[in-house]
């Protein structure tokens, strides 16, 4: 304690050279996190500026569930896909009419160049991939060539020049279940272009460069673009937007309600300088040490604005109240901060802890977040005891002629008014209708908890945009339209062989000498042919590297022979043992089996069932088409074949199209895995989380075939994961949190009542917000989850300097009921002002056009609004009822409390092992724990050093 108390008296006495000290700090830190970027290769060895806004880096790169995503990407070859609808509800025919399907294939082409340097990059492949196009003018069309024909023309090859042709291409488009209600829609008035992408960063510069050609295009249609990458890379682009125009004008609109408080231009800029200097430093910070500003750090400077900004009110109302009494600068400075430095530390210390323990979640950028903001709280605490005096001993002392609360002259007190009148007239309220307040809070309790009851856990990339962006008004109208634009996909997979490549080979020996056995004893040329086999067997056994690549080998082997054969009866054998490997090949390719492509019909029906999916697609959709055009086009004979040979035979016909890859987008080439594209038509987490509680009770009742194994992939169903994760983890933190601020509390007070008392204006805000988030109906997303780590920040800053100033004057007064006059005055002044300038000044987060920070917006004045009210009305009730136990004159009260604070510390300290302990066990141990580890101890020994102070062992004031 002595130590920042030196640290406000050097201040006072050498204000330039702290103030230099600020700046050059300040000025290193950002040139160490921007030179890197300006300059690369001159600052090489430091940490450039790297932005990641991709919510699926929610989730750590070695998370099981991303690494299977990963893989099926890679496996299958798939992209995250841009949507473009292109929609015409007002002309009979819909968007098939000549016009609209020329200005289609033009953007078509235009979308196929967005590759390279047209789009900025450096990689000529980056972008646009255009073979995995799905257009009207780069799909097949199926049709039968008569019976066992099948013929493959492009759907569109040219754009139709009569409203006839026009109509033949929605036809033939409509008779492809593949392509009817994914890129046609069912009532002919839309169609949309699928465009892959190389990576999900490039969405936004892709996007940009198709609105740009959508402009010049002419005609009656309308054109959306839509997609989960569009809506992720497009929020990163606006949120930096958002935080250069939203966070300045916070810091105007609490600029000028300082102004208006405090009536002196030139003092109200410390705690601008404050702020802004904090967020410089913390940012600076999180740059050069290597992180990147995803969605959660780049909310840091919001976070920390206002934390920044609350102390020092604190000390300019102080000063403000203060200064008039002895109008001498440097003593009304130093009496401030000898009444403010304890309290201010320890708001500081605990929301410093509360964020730290942040890094406890399973989130990487929520760790991140967590630790950062609590370096930032720090900063702006160290910068308020140190710059806030300096800058005050800085300025003439005219400046401060009719500064602050004047007394007339001849006048023993200034009649009360304005701000003073209205909390003494509240502090009487509290004293007078004491039992009103305890029951009007329980009743707002308990509507609160049943709030917290009808709160949905639910998040939508899409829906962090207001309803009228352009990219939710396009989600809207393709999904109407369409069977969906949200992808997943359902993967089934073929259990993994245990056995080795040797077992795997002795098991093929087997099988070869039973095949062999039923051959006629006459065919010399087989034996011999299988003598000869059995030898390359057992050679390319040692060197293969599993099955697939003997089978591979052996296969290349034989056909080697057969070319090589000169007499019949051994081209015969060679070709017969052909024919068994490709039996054995086909033994493994369990995807052909018509059991298991029945079996995808069944899934698909039962997620078509679910409600929330709108039209899926697998290989059986291609199986099934295909056979059906060999038979002329028969609709009897869209079925999956009764064979796995007719099976096969449908798919070499489908290899013959013009986009055979498309095949291998729905199964690896060796048939053992396969997955079902499945579009919802909404991106709500709920929806998907439905859609995969029905497929687990499907899948219990109706197991699969051939042991295959199910599971997800995909951006929809990773954002279920992430958000999962961040619900459970969050609220694991927050709990951790919350007892970590508890026990701070019970060292700071040296009781556990006190400890106890303090939480109750944080306790009461947090039900109310969750039960008002409950009560509107609103999603607990992302942005909500986040606002719990700063209702412990703000919510207990309050609580503290109302109870530490109600001690200090209690010990004066020797009563309550003196006391909370005076408690009212100064103390309370400063909490109201602090609560009218924090929540105003963040009302232009209302007017950004991304809801994560409207949300923000609100709910942080929200926060102040309701923890301000429960620590001015609230918390005096309670001292009133209690004060025998608050302040105890008895030894029975003594022993009581010192009982409680025992019992309350143990639970406590417990509970918050056990929080913990279950975190390490859940993520692991990385980086940012063991910083928790060592930050948490510190902050704890700081508050127990401040808690002995003369003023805290004081029995008169009620610590025990």
């Amino acid at each position: 304690m002595r130590f920042v108390h030196n640290l406000s008296v050097y201040s006072i006495h050498h204000p330039k050279a702290m103030t230099l000290v600020m700046v050059a700090v300040t000025v290193v830190l950002a040139l160490l996190a921007l030179l890197p970027s300006v300059w690369p290769e001159t600052f090489s060895r430091l940490h450039p500026v790297a932005v990641d806004t991709d919510p699926e880096n929610m989730l750590s790169h070695d998370e099981a569930v991303r690494i299977f995503h990963n893989e099926m990407k890679e496996l299958l070859n798939l992209h995250d896909m841009i949507v473009v609808g292109v929609v015409n509800e007002e002309h009979p025919e819909g968007v098939f009419t000549p016009e609209t399907l020329g200005n289609i294939q033009e953007l078509t082409e235009f979308a196929l160049t967005l590759r390279g340097e047209t789009i900025g990059q450096d990689d000529p492949n980056a972008g646009v991939v255009e073979i995995d196009v799905i257009a009207p003018s780069l799909v097949d069309n199926i049709e039968q060539g008569g019976l066992g024909v099948v013929r493959f023309d492009w759907l569109m090859p040219r754009p139709p020049e009569s409203a006839k042709e026009a109509l033949a291409v929605r036809d033939r488009a409509m008779n492809i279940p593949f392509l009817n209600g994914t890129m046609v829609s069912e009532d002919g008035q839309a169609l949309a272009l699928y465009l892959p992408i190389t990576s999900k960063d490039l969405s936004y510069q892709i996007y940009q460069q198709l609105l740009g050609k959508i402009e010049t295009l002419e005609g009656a249609e309308k054109y959306y673009i839509t997609g989960l990458p569009v809506a992720e890379d497009t929020f990163g682009v606006e949120m930096f937007k958002q935080m250069a125009i939203s966070a300045p004008m916070a810091m105007v609109v609490i600029f000028l309600l300082l102004l208006y408080f405090f009536r002196k231009l030139h003092l109200i800029l410390s705690p601008m300088v404050v702020a802004l200097v904090s967020v410089i430093c913390t940012m600076g910070l999180l740059v050069i040490s290597g992180n990147t500003i995803h969605i959660m750090s780049s909310m840091i400077p919001i976070f920390i604005m206002p934390i920044a900004v609350l102390d020092s009110v604190h000390i300019l109302s102080d000063f403000f109240d203060r200064y008039q009494k002895s109008r001498n600068r440097k003593k009304t400075i130093t009496e401030v901060m000898d009444h403010l430095s304890a309290p201010m530390l320890f708001t500081s210390l605990t929301s410093a802890a509360g964020f730290a323990s942040l890094a406890l979640t399973p989130i990487p950028p929520v760790q991140v977040f967590g630790i950062f903001i609590s370096i930032g709280v720090l900063l702006a605490w160290l910068l308020t005891i140190t710059f806030i005096p300096a800058f005050i001993m800085m300025l003439p002392e005219a400046s401060f002629a009719n500064f602050g609360v004047v007394k007339r002259e001849g006048e023993a007190e200034e009649a009360p008014k304005g701000l003073t009148k209205a909390m003494l007239a509240l502090g009487h309220f509290t004293q007078q209708r004491t039992k009103l307040i305890l029951v009007a809070a329980s009743l707002l309790l308990l509507l609160a908890v049943y709030g917290i009851n009808q709160i949905q856990i639910n998040d939508n990339p899409t829906r962090w945009f207001k309803s009228n962006h352009p990219i939710r008004v396009s989600d809207r109208v393709l999904n109407d339209h369409f069977g969906g634009t949200y992808m997943a996909y359902f993967a089934l997979r073929s259990p993994v062989s245990e056995l080795t490549v040797q077992e795997e080979s002795a098991a093929l020996h087997a099988r070869l000498q039973e095949w062999q056995a039923a051959e006629p004893e006459d065919r010399e040329a087989l034996h011999t042919a299988v003598a000869t086999f059995e030898a390359e067997l057992e050679t390319q056994t040692d060197a293969a590297a599993d099955r697939i690549a003997l089978l591979d080998s052996l296969t290349a082997y034989v056909e080697d022979q057969i070319d090589a054969a000169v007499a019949d009866e051994d081209f015969y054998a060679w070709e017969d043992l052909g024919f068994f490997l490709d039996a054995e090949r086909q033994q493994r390719e369990i995807i052909k089996q018509p059991e298991v492509l029945r079996y995808l019909e069944d899934l698909q029906q039962a997620l078509l069932e679910t409600g929330a999916v709108g039209k899926s697609n697998s290989i059986a959709d291609i199986v099934k088409t295909v056979h059906r055009e060999l038979f002329e086009g028969d609709p009897a004979e869209m079925r999956i074949p009764d064979s796995t040979q007719a099976v096969a035979q449908t798919l070499m016909t489908y290899e013959s199209s013009h986009r055979p890859h498309d095949l291998y987008h729905f199964v690896t080439p060796d048939y053992t895995e396969t997955s079902i594209w499945v579009q919802l038509t909404s991106g709500d987490n709920k929806d998907m989380s439905q859609v995969v509680e029905a497929m687990d009770a499907y899948i219990a009742e109706n197991p699969p075939p051939m042991g295959l194994e199910p599971d997800w992939f995909g951006l929809t169903y990773i954002n279920v994961i992430w958000q999962e994760r961040m619900v459970s983890g969050m609220l694991q933190a927050f709990m951790g949190s919350f007892l970590v601020v508890l026990l701070m509390m019970t060292l700071l007070f040296r009781s556990g009542l006190w400890g106890l008392i303090s939480m109750i204006p944080l306790t009461l805000t947090i039900a109310l917000i969750y039960g008002m988030i409950g009560l509107m109906g609103k999603d607990y997303d992302m942005p909500v989850a986040v606002l719990s780590s700063l209702t412990l920040g703000l919510a207990i800053d309050f609580a503290i300097h109302f109870l530490v100033r109600t001690r200090e004057l209690y010990a004066i007064d020797g009563t309550w009921k003196k006391a909370y006059v005076h408690a009212f005055g100064e103390p309370a002044r400063a909490i109201a002002r602090n609560v009218i300038i924090i929540a105003v000044g963040f009302t232009p987060l209302l007017l950004a056009p991304l809801l994560p920070y409207v949300t923000v917006g609100f709910f942080l004045a929200s926060i102040l609004l309701i923890s301000g009210l429960a620590t001015l009305v609230l918390l005096p009730a309670i001292i009133k009822y209690l004060e025998p136990l608050l302040f105890p004159q008895t030894r029975a009260c003594s022993i009581l409390c010192q009982c409680g604070t025992c019992i309350l510390t143990s639970v406590a300290a417990v509970a918050l092992v056990a929080i913990n302990i279950h975190q390490f066990l859940t993520i692991g141990w990385t980086w940012l724990t063991y910083i928790s580890l060592v930050v948490l101890p510190i902050l704890f020994v700081g508050c127990y050093l401040m808690s002995r102070r003369e003023q805290c062992k004081n029995p008169s004031q009620g610590t025990d």
